[in-house]
């Protein structure tokens, strides 16, 4: 039999939840989901230990940005709990790389912070970008199979209780599932919404405010906005490529003084 708790979320998290634990949706999920674990465990992705690997990785003191994604990769071998992130060693050019990180790529290098060179973002979560998806399972192969087993009222209720608890944060919104969370985020102060279609295949061009511009002369500056946020809130900016120090850091840093 698989367990799935509250105690599966860390400390920190499960506070800003407050009472959700006493909800009707909460006691829902776990039923759901321990009913698919204890059906085909190996067929679910990531495995159970990581659904909560972006919260366990980015803690709410250190949280800065937060970036919504929808399900975990359904493809094997992919999903690792953060959204839009896979393992390393997954080469750049494998057709197995993800076409999202494919442009997220490509609009670091034309906000000069050069190109990532893997698909592993956890340096990402470490320095307070919350890489969170809206439902944290789902059955491999099945893009969406897990959506309506109770996720979402858990990330909506961590979604709102975070924007009202945090000021200043930043929202990388892209594409129209993670815009839909857009009315849990208005009803708090001070928060930067960065909105885009989302970056995979060839939808990144297809909105009025496209992640990349047709033609990939230049991207929705998200990155570099959100930078400039931080900085002009105290905060350090990230560092999106490694340990790449770009003159646009830099500048920031010197328009903060």
């Amino acid at each position: 039999m698989h367990s799935f708790s509250a105690a599966d979320i860390p400390e920190d998290w499960r506070a800003l939840l407050g009472d959700y634990f006493e909800s009707s949706e909460w006691q829902t999920l776990q039923t759901n989901l321990r009913t698919e674990l204890n059906k085909d465990a190996e067929k679910i992705c990531p495995e159970s230990q990581n659904y909560f690997k972006a919260l366990t990785l980015t803690p709410l003191s250190k949280v800065k940005i937060v970036i919504l994604g929808q399900d975990p990769y359904h493809s094997p071998g992919l999903a690792q709990g953060l959204a839009f992130s896979i393992p390393s060693d997954i080469p750049t050019n494998s057709r197995q790389f993800p076409s999202s990180l494919r442009n997220i790529s490509k609009a670091l290098a034309l906000e000069g912070f050069g190109t990532l060179p893997n698909g592993d973002l956890y340096a990402w979560a470490e320095q307070g970008v919350l890489l969170l998806n809206t439902a944290l399972s789902v059955k491999l192969g099945e893009a969406g199979s897990h959506a309506n087993l109770g996720w979402k009222s858990l990330i909506d209720t961590l979604i709102s209780n975070l924007a009202l608890q945090k000021p200043h944060l930043v929202w990388m919104l892209w594409g129209g599932h993670a815009q839909s969370k857009l009315p849990l985020i208005e009803a708090a102060p001070d928060q930067l919404l960065l909105q885009s279609s989302h970056p995979s295949g060839l939808g990144v061009y297809k909105t009025d405010r496209p992640f990349l511009e047709p033609g990939g002369m230049a991207s929705c500056g998200h990155f570099t906005k959100a930078n400039a946020w931080l900085v002009a809130h105290q905060q350090s900016p990230i560092q999106w490529v490694g340990d790449h120090n770009s003159s646009t850091d830099k500048d920031l840093f010197s328009l903060s003084s």
